[in-house]
C-alpha cells in the first residue's frame, strides 16, 4: 500500500522546477510519473522516495502537514537541491492550498475593528467571469499599481503558452511557470487570479494523470476564468471582483435570531472535510455555521453529528439544521457566514418546520424566478438555496426526473449534490425514484452548467398532499439527504395516481442546440493545444466550412464568426525568409480563444435560463 505524500506549497514546486537545468526539465515529466508509488512513511513522520541507489528524497511536512518551505525536502544526491529528483517528489505530490487554512474561525478583532479573518477551507470556486467584449479598454478606478500590472501581465503571458500547449505539452515545467507566475500575484495582492491559475495546474494534472471524474469542460472553463481575470487585470482594471480578497473579513452583525434550514457534507478535492449547516434570519437573509477541516471523507460524515462551536451553544449539527439560534455579539463574513469570536453569546431556540416563516418563503415562488435572479447575479449562486414543490416522474440515466407542480412547468433533473458513494446523497435519490408519483418539497441548489438541473440538500413532505413523504416526528418535516438515509417506511403506502416516464428525457435545449461545435473547438484547444486546433481547420470536415452552417441557421452568427477566427488564428503561423516564426507570440491566439470561450459561456446561460422558464414543449430545438 503506498503512501500519500504530504501536499507542497505552490512556490516551493516551482521554485524547484525553475532551479532545474534545461536538460533536466525535458526528463521531470517522465522521472515524476509512477514515484509515488515508492513513497515510505518513516516513524518519526516523514516521508522518503528513492532514485536508484544514491538518491533518496526526504520530504518532512510541517505541523499543519503540509511542505511549505524549500528546506523541508531534501535529496541525498550530489546535485541537490537543484538535482531531477526533489525535483520529481515534489511534483508528484499534491498542491497545498494557500495559504494553509486554519482549523476553526477567528476570533473577531476589538468591538468595531475585524480585522481577524479565516480563509475558506471548502475550496469553493470564484464566481463566473461575466460576459463582455474581449480586449476592450478597461477603466481603472483605482488604478493597479506598477507590481500589480506586472503580475497580472506576466500571468496572462504564462497563461496563453499553457493554452497554446494544451494537456498534451501542458507537463511540470508548464505548470512549474504557472505556480511561479500566480505566487507572484499572489504576492502583489491579485488573488483571484492565483487561485483561478491553481485551479488550471490541478486541471491539467487532473487530466494528464486520466484521474476519474475529470472533464475536459472544467479545465476548458478553469482556463476561461484564467485568461479573462489575468487579461483585464493586464489591462488595467481594478474591479474589486477581479482582484478578489485573500481573507474573509468578519464584521459585526448585531444580534440574529436564525432558524435552521438544513445541513450537508463538505468534501473538498484538497483533503478538506466538514459540514455546513445552513440557516436562515426573520427577514429571509441566509447564514451558514461551518465546521471544515482537514480529514477528508471520515470528517465529512462525522462532523454532521459534531458540536456547533458557536458562543457557547449547546447543538450540534443535527440540532442546529431543525432548531435555531438566538445570537447576541454576531460576526459574519461577507459570504453570510457565523464567526465563533470571544465576544459570540448563542442560545438555542425551538425549531420551526418548512411551512413557516421565514423558511416558507423560499417555497412560495416559482423556481424560474429564483433561478433567474441567480443568473442576474453569479456571485451568489454558490451559496443560494432555492425551493419547490414537485411531483417526481421517474429516473432516466443518471437523472431523476420531477416535475414542478405549476402550471407549465418544466420537467426538471435532480443529481446528487455529492457524488461520492459513502454519502448518502445517491441512495437517497435512488430510492425516491422508486416512487414515481411521490410530491416532495425539494430545497437545493441550481446546477447553472445544466439544463434545468437541480441538486437537492433536503426534502420534505408537502403540505396537504397525500401521496409525500411520511417523516419521523423529530425530523421536523426534512430529511438531510447527505446524512439521514431514507427507508421504506418514509413512504408512503400503495401506488400513486399513475406518471408517464417520458421515453427519452425530452428536448435539451442546451445539448441540442449546435452551439456543442463551439465547445468542441474549445475544448480541443484545450487538450491539444494550438496545433490541434489547426489541424481541425484543416481537416477535410473543416470547422472554418460547413460545419458552421447550422450555426448560422440557428442564428448564432455570432458564435460562428468568433469559432471560424479562432480556428484562423490558430492556423496563423507567419514565418520570415529564414523560416522562423515571425509572430511567435501566443497572445493572438488566446484572446480569439477567451472570445469564442466567453461568448459561449454567455450563449449558454441563456439557453438554460429558458430551460427553466418553460416547458420543454416549449423550447425551440436549433438544428444541429
Amino acid at each position: 500500500m503506498s503512501t500519500e505524500l504530504p501536499p507542497v506549497a505552490p512556490e516551493v514546486l516551482a521554485e524547484a522546477v525553475e532551479n532545474l537545468t534545461a536538460r533536466l526539465r525535458k526528463k521531470l515529466d517522465a522521472a515524476t510519473e509512477g514515484c509515488a508509488a515508492g513513497a515510505v512513511l518513516e516513524a518519526d513522520g516523514t516521508v522518503t522516495l528513492r532514485f536508484g541507489e544514491d538518491a533518496l528524497v526526504t520530504l518532512r511536512p510541517g505541523p499543519a502537514g503540509t511542505i511549505t518551505t524549500a528546506d523541508q525536502a531534501t535529496c541525498s544526491c550530489l546535485l541537490a537541491p537543484r538535482c531531477l529528483h526533489r525535483a520529481a517528489a515534489l511534483g508528484a505530490a499534491p498542491l497545498a492550498d494557500t495559504p494553509p487554512e486554519p482549523a476553526a474561525e477567528p476570533d473577531p478583532g476589538p468591538a468595531g475593528d475585524p480585522t481577524a479573518a479565516a480563509a475558506d477551507p471548502t475550496g469553493s470556486t470564484e464566481p463566473a467571469a461575466p460576459a463582455g467584449p474581449v480586449g476592450a479598454t478597461v477603466p481603472a478606478t483605482p488604478a493597479l499599481t506598477a507590481a500589480q500590472l506586472r503580475a497580472a501581465g506576466a500571468l496572462w503571458h504564462v497563461a496563453a503558452e499553457a493554452l497554446a500547449a494544451g494537456v498534451t505539452a501542458g507537463g511540470a515545467v508548464v505548470q512549474a511557470e504557472l505556480l511561479r507566475a500566480a505566487h507572484t500575484a499572489r504576492l502583489a495582492g491579485l488573488i483571484r487570479a492565483e487561485a483561478a491559475a491553481l485551479r488550471v495546474v490541478r486541471g491539467l494534472r487532473a487530466a494528464r494523470e486520466h484521474r476519474a471524474g475529470q472533464r475536459l469542460g472544467d479545465l476548458t472553463d478553469a482556463f476561461r476564468e484564467l485568461l479573462h481575470t489575468a487579461g483585464l487585470l493586464a489591462a488595467g482594471s481594478a474591479d474589486p471582483a477581479l482582484t478578489g480578497t485573500a481573507r474573509r473579513a468578519y464584521a459585526p452583525g448585531g444580534s440574529l435570531q436564525v432558524h435552521g434550514l438544513c445541513r450537508e457534507p463538505v468534501l473538498s478535492a484538497t483533503g478538506y472535510g466538514g459540514v455546513v449547516t445552513h440557516l436562515l434570519a426573520a427577514d429571509g437573509t441566509p447564514y451558514s455555521v461551518s465546521d471544515v477541516r482537514p480529514g477528508g471523507l471520515a470528517r465529512a460524515r462525522g462532523a454532521g453529528s459534531a458540536s456547533v462551536a458557536l458562543g457557547g451553544a449547546t447543538l450540534d449539527h443535527a440540532g442546529l439544521a431543525r432548531g435555531g439560534l438566538r445570537i447576541v455579539g454576531a460576526t459574519v463574513s461577507p459570504e453570510g457566514r457565523l464567526g465563533a469570536g470571544r465576544g459570540v453569546r448563542a442560545t438555542p431556540l425551538p425549531g420551526s418546520a418548512w411551512t413557516e416563516q421565514p423558511a416558507a418563503r423560499l417555497f412560495a415562488r416559482p423556481a424560474a424566478e429564483a433561478v433567474a435572479a441567480l443568473l442576474a447575479d453569479p456571485d451568489a449562486a454558490e451559496s443560494t438555496l432555492l425551493g419547490c414543490d414537485v411531483t417526481v416522474v421517474g429516473a432516466v440515466g443518471e437523472h431523476l426526473l420531477v416535475r414542478e407542480t405549476r402550471p407549465d412547468a418544466p420537467l426538471l433533473r435532480l443529481l446528487p449534490a455529492h457524488p461520492h458513494p459513502e454519502l448518502a446523497h445517491t441512495e437517497n435519490l435512488r430510492r425516491i425514484a422508486s416512487y414515481p408519483g411521490l410530491q416532495l418539497r425539494v430545497l437545493g441548489r441550481p446546477d447553472l452548467d445544466r439544463t434545468a438541473t437541480l441538486r437537492p440538500v433536503a426534502v420534505g413532505p408537502v403540505p396537504g398532499a397525500e401521496h409525500t413523504l411520511r417523516l419521523p416526528e423529530e425530523w421536523l418535516g426534512r430529511a438531510d439527504l447527505g446524512y439521514d438515509r431514507l427507508q421504506g417506511a418514509h413512504f408512503p403506502q400503495g401506488a400513486a395516481a399513475p406518471v408517464p416516464l417520458p421515453a427519452a428525457e425530452g428536448p435539451d435545449p442546451l445539448a441540442d442546440s449546435p452551439l456543442w461545435r463551439v465547445r468542441r473547438l474549445l475544448e480541443t484547444g484545450v487538450a491539444g493545444g494550438r496545433r490541434a486546433v489547426a489541424e481541425a481547420a484543416r481537416g477535410t470536415e473543416s470547422l472554418a466550412g460547413a460545419s458552421y452552417a447550422p450555426l448560422r441557421r440557428a442564428g448564432l452568427t455570432a458564435a460562428a464568426e468568433l469559432a471560424a477566427a479562432l480556428a484562423a488564428e490558430a492556423d496563423r503561423r507567419p514565418r520570415d525568409v529564414f523560416g522562423w516564426l515571425a509572430d511567435p507570440s501566443p497572445d493572438g491566439y488566446a484572446w480569439a480563444w477567451l472570445a469564442a470561450a466567453t461568448h459561449l459561456a454567455g450563449a449558454e446561460r441563456c439557453l438554460i435560463a429558458a430551460s427553466w422558464a418553460a416547458s420543454p414543449s416549449a423550447v425551440p430545438v436549433s438544428e444541429r
